[in-house]
């Protein structure tokens, strides 16, 4: 069963059929071979779509394209900017900390990517940066989009795992720090040996006239999370006062933005959503496939079987996560690794907020790893550079986004920490 299951659904991704319509179709199969009524599907797909703490996901990625459209990641920038533009390679410390800002407020890599770059990409040509480490480091800094809190993938692992979307953001902001301090270290180290100059003299007026400007997007985090932390409202009421605060900002404080781009945009967010809600949708079949016929609890007794050891079999799953986020989207991959991974882990006694981390940043180092890099894709629309070329450039970021990532494996697992 488990093997007609998987090797159908491989097939079905090698010879290009979308993720969703092969979760659905491998699921089909798999139902018609053990002679079960194929009515299960519509109902599964209407279940796993039924859940309340999902409808903080499309207000999220609105609330994120709506930000991303508009001035607020400009300001973002010049506040960044006016803190450590006066370092040498000060433009590069500003694109991974305007990439943190504003991974606060989106929950998504590729809208990170895409609103520091627009803004970033531009100056640093002009300034004499290599432009394809410029673009491999935004691309890079866009994967702290989805793990320094709210996070997307974080809320689509809570309601899988069934886990407290606001522990998983609790513990979101540390590894986003870590991997945002990677990336500046090597980025400094590329600004010494290539000698990029340095940007304006320390000034703490223009410290205080972009704060001031920025203080908009600033006040973005401190009100979803302040909100979520202090028990004011809950994940999916944040996402909904995220989305009429983002408005509120664009359409009568900066005012550069209209009804008709506003109109725009919601289409744009609804056919990304109706994209994540369809597999959400299909993968609830092979979950209740997987569930059903008991297949994690046997995956999980085979690998106990090759070691008990818990620190080895984390090392291979986290492989294993990495190498599926080459070839997956984050989403997709989620949603299918989540409940074939979840016996196996409570069995080892491992944290599940611990693994929730652990997975959400695996699968976001795979956004800046071709073939499937949606980060690297977006840099490469916004600077016209080739794929390759930024692949090349992105290699030191991904080292160092992995050693991050062994790092928060095992720490929590050697010295417990808020979990």
């Amino acid at each position: 069963m488990a093997a007609l299951l998987f090797i159908s659904f491989f097939i079905l991704l090698l010879i290009g059929v979308p993720v969703a319509i092969a979760l659905g179709i491998s699921s089909m199969v798999a139902l018609i071979t053990q002679d079960m009524p194929l009515v299960i599907i519509a109902q599964r797909m209407f279940a796993g779509t039924d859940s309340f703490p999902l409808v903080a996901v499309p207000f999220f990625i609105l609330s994120g394209d709506l930000l991303a459209k508009g001035k607020v990641s400009e300001k973002l920038v010049d506040f960044a900017d006016s803190l450590f533009g006066f370092f040498k390679g000060g433009l590069s410390i500003v694109s991974v900390l305007a990439g943190m800002f504003f991974a606060a407020i989106s929950g998504s890599g590729a809208a990170t990517t895409a609103a520091v770059g627009t803004t970033l990409v531009p100056e640093l040509k002009k300034k004499g940066y290599d432009e394809a480490s410029s673009a491999a480091l935004i691309a890079a800094s866009g994967t702290i989009g989805v793990v320094i809190p709210p996070s997307v993938p974080m809320i689509l692992y809570s309601v899988i795992s069934d886990q407290s979307v606001s522990r998983l953001f609790l513990n979101g902001f540390i590894p986003g720090t870590m991997m945002g301090v990677m990336l500046i270290g090597i980025a400094i180290k590329q600004a010494y040996d290539r000698n990029y100059p340095t940007g304006a003299k320390f000034s703490l007026k223009n410290i205080l006239i972009t704060f001031k400007s920025a203080i908009w997007g600033l006040l973005t985090p401190i009100i979803i999370l302040g909100g979520i932390f202090s028990g004011y409202f809950t994940p999916s009421e944040a996402a909904v006062i995220a989305v009429n605060y983002a408005l509120i900002v664009s359409l009568f404080v900066y005012r550069d933005m209209k009804l008709k781009d506003v109109f725009n945009i919601i289409c744009k967010s609804a056919m990304t959503m109706s994209v994540v809600m369809f597999i959400i949708a299909t993968s609830s079949i092979l979950s209740w496939i997987l569930a059903n016929w008991n297949i994690p609890t046997a995956i999980a007794n085979g690998v106990l079987m090759l070691s008990s050891n818990k620190y080895i079999i984390m090392f291979l799953i986290t492989g294993i996560i990495l190498i599926t986020g080459v070839f997956m989207e984050t989403a997709s991959a989620l949603i299918i690794l989540t409940p074939v991974f979840l016996p196996l882990i409570n069995q080892l006694g491992i944290n599940l907020i611990h693994f929730g981390i652990v997975m959400v940043m695996g699968l976001a180092i795979g956004m800046v790893t071709p073939p499937v890099a949606i980060n690297l894709y977006v840099a490469s629309t916004i600077t016209g550079l080739s794929i390759e070329k930024i692949t090349k450039a992105i290699l030191p970021y991904l080292f160092g986004l992995i050693i991050i990532l062994l790092l928060i494996l095992y720490l929590p697992l050697i010295i417990p920490i808020i979990l």
